[in-house]
């Protein structure tokens, strides 16, 4: 829900904008909304991933904020946030230009087309999501800080109490996993965004024409008016 707030009010204001009608700025109104969304949605995001380990040891959202925050402090909250808008930046901007792109190939007319919006935005989410995979897999280890990649960390290189930063994750999932291993859960990921940016466009598209067309409605009924 905070995501949608912050994304949608975006991308129409750019469209209000002069000659704001480029892909490349489109992709601009994506990143500016990402900057606004995630300084909201990380700790919640740290909160969930950690709630889905494997034999996770909360028994609750407000357990796990609590056990983090006395164990680890509040950083750890936005300890993955440089992360978070290294992937969600190029996410959106791609995500949003895809769409764009699509839309001019599906439905140049720029009419209300259910099937087209859903499609395009489909087709958006699963490429911005493949994309930056590796980036994902990143933030989920420095947000859950696994058990298994500490262990074995340490028992290669001595002691590491965190996983601090992008760099330090980057060159954990490539020594644990190689270059494959930036890939993995990639058809997950994929397989989630489609649904969901298919349904966010459409929903988008759905309101912004029965607003547009209630605007035009009230319009022609009060230049009757003024006629008569």
């Amino acid at each position: 829900m905070i995501a949608l707030l912050s994304f949608i009010p975006c991308f129409p204001y750019s469209l209000s904008l002069p000659s704001f009608k480029s892909i490349e700025k489109l992709g601009a109104a994506g990143c500016v909304a990402t900057l606004l969304h995630d300084a909201a949605m990380n700790p919640s995001e740290v909160v969930k991933q950690r709630m889905q380990m494997y034999n996770s040891p909360y028994h609750g959202a407000l357990d796990c904020m609590r056990a983090v925050w006395q164990k680890e402090g509040p950083r750890a909250f936005y300890r993955s946030y440089t992360t978070q808008l290294t992937m969600n930046i190029p996410f959106q901007a791609l995500h949003f230009m895809t769409y764009e792109y699509l839309q001019e190939l599906l439905n140049p007319h720029r009419q209300y087309n259910p099937s087209s919006h859903m499609l395009s935005g489909a087709l958006a989410g699963a490429l911005a999501a493949a994309t930056t995979t590796p980036l994902d897999v990143c933030k989920t280890l420095l947000n859950t800080q696994e058990s298994f990649a500490l262990s074995s960390l340490s028992a290669k290189q001595g002691a590491h109490r965190h996983i601090t930063g992008l760099a330090h994750a980057f060159r954990t999932v490539y020594r644990l996993g190689g270059l494959r291993g930036f890939f993995k859960g990639v058809q997950a990921r994929v397989i989630y965004q489609m649904p969901s940016t298919a349904i966010s466009w459409s929903v988008y598209e759905f309101f912004k024409y029965g607003l547009t067309k209630h605007q035009h409605d009230k319009r022609r009924a009060q230049q009757k008016e003024a006629e008569m």
